[in-house]
């Protein structure tokens, strides 16, 4: 059983005891949360897809950790011109352990 939620501006895969890295979120580690906003839930071959969202439908899950991502280095240039300025960027990110995937009718997932 899977599940695809929208947090943080972004869509994530998610499933049970998986982690899942998202951007920076106010939490604080080992906070409990709940995703409302849940698009698609796949189980043994049977979907449900939300208009957007599954009403109903929750993500149960934990923050484990905050961390920065790797660095990405920014160059721009102009040729002939003596133009150039580099700067670097390392995004924020909260590390997710999700719990359970509730369906609308209250089930919880086993797998």
């Amino acid at each position: 059983m899977y599940a695809i939620v929208e947090t943080q501006g972004a869509q994530f895969k998610v499933s049970k005891d998986a982690e899942v890295d998202v951007p920076k979120m106010d939490n604080a580690p080992g906070e409990e949360i709940t995703i409302q906003n849940v698009i698609l839930i796949a189980d043994r071959g049977k979907t449900l897809l939300g208009n957007p969202y599954i009403e109903g439908a929750k993500v149960k899950a934990s923050v484990l950790s905050h961390f920065k991502g790797k660095k990405i280095i920014v160059f721009k240039y102009k040729s002939k011109k003596n133009y150039r300025r580099k700067s670097g960027h390392r995004q924020e990110y909260t590390r997710l352990i999700i719990h359970d995937i509730i369906k609308p009718n209250g089930e919880i997932s086993n797998s």
